[in-house]
């Protein structure tokens, strides 16, 4: 466990002294720079301007939001969250995490609403501590259940940031990665730029060079010419929301990578927590895509490379269907194909 605690040094989300503390992810890797809320109105533009992203460090941000509205209140002699809830449920649409956990809030309100003004405001940061605790721990055992399924010697890739940043620490694909690697079963890691925001070359090649694990970038275009030369065995990522049916939403470009996959006989492995399953949608084309601005496409880091005025598109995932999906890990076990079977009998069995 020594060496797993080691190759974990990230903490993108923190909460200290009725402060919200968040390191700033659209300055990575230039600088690391660590902003601090206290109003919940801020962290759901941070939400929505991506200071932090990753789909469970964003149920885990607005879980700590609540507090900080909660917090606010704390001379009233009852607590109004309505604003608070909205606002938060508004700062992105896809990734279900943010939902799951304002629910589960919403849940500790309405349990402990006979109770003191302190006594709710204990509860709800108990309830943002746990699901943050949970992740790290969720993390770390789906990290040794992905890496179960892959060999030694191998190479994979992997897509956007589904790392430590993007969680409550260690990562859902990283983490896999992490461990397998800390196993001496990966020799090298392939990350993918992942356009318009690089989370690829900004934030995963960061934190795996952080850790010491070998980690060659790669431009989105080179990823069919990397996998023909058949030497990457699996690609990795993360998810935004798994339909009932097994239908990943995850960072635009996943699809793609995906088809690559089947054609060239690589395995393709999805992780994610429980959390990130929506058991009311039953397949992907029903997962709600956000649109984000046109100038994401059209310039970087604030510099236009594109004719002025010139139009672009900007969905921000895409959806896998399951029949391209070898394995999804989560924290209750291994899914494989049936993935609408299996799903149901996992996940209901458990709750």
């Amino acid at each position: 466990m020594t060496l797993m605690a080691n190759m974990d040094s990230v903490r993108a989300v923190q909460f200290s002294n009725e402060q919200l503390i968040l390191l700033d992810q659209r300055l990575l890797p230039n600088e690391e720079s660590y902003l601090h809320y206290t109003h919940v109105e801020d962290v759901a533009q941070a939400i929505t301007d991506m200071v932090v992203r990753g789909a469970p460090a964003i149920g885990i941000t607005a879980a700590y939001g609540i507090v900080l509205a909660a917090i606010s209140q704390k001379d009233q002699s009852k607590l109004n969250l309505n604003h608070a809830f909205d606002l938060l449920a508004k700062s992105r649409p896809t990734a279900v995490n943010l939902f799951w956990a304002l629910q589960k809030m919403q849940e500790v309100l309405s349990t402990h609403n006979t109770q003191s003004v302190a006594e709710q405001i204990e509860k709800l940061f108990e309830t943002a501590l746990a699901i943050h605790q949970d992740d790290i721990k969720n993390n770390q055992i789906m990290g040794q259940l992905g890496a179960e399924l892959i060999e030694a010697g191998s190479q994979v890739y992997t897509h956007c940031n589904a790392g430590a940043l993007a969680t409550g620490g260690y990562g859902t694909a990283l983490g896999v990665i992490r461990a397998a690697f800390t196993q001496q079963k990966i020799d090298q890691v392939y990350a993918g730029e992942t356009r318009p925001w690089l989370q690829g070359a900004r934030l995963t090649a960061w934190e795996l060079m952080r850790d010491n694990i070998p980690v060659t970038l790669s431009t989105e275009g080179a990823a069919g010419q990397l996998l023909r030369q058949g030497d990457i065995k699996w690609i990795i990522v993360g998810a935004d929301r798994i339909a009932a049916n097994g239908d990943v939403a995850n960072k635009i470009g996943t699809y793609n990578l995906a088809v690559l996959a089947k054609h060239h006989g690589v395995k393709f492995m999805v992780v994610a927590p429980s959390s990130t399953f929506d058991l009311s949608i039953h397949q992907g084309k029903d997962i709600p895509i956000e649109a984000r601005p046109m100038s994401e496409v059209t310039h970087i880091q604030g510099h236009e490379i594109t004719p002025e005025k010139c139009p672009a598109i900007n969905p921000s995932f895409d959806v896998t269907p399951n029949e391209l999906i070898d394995a999804i890990i989560c924290e209750q076990g291994i899914l494989t194909a049936p993935f609408s079977d299996n799903i149901s009998a996992l996940l209901n069995h458990s709750h």
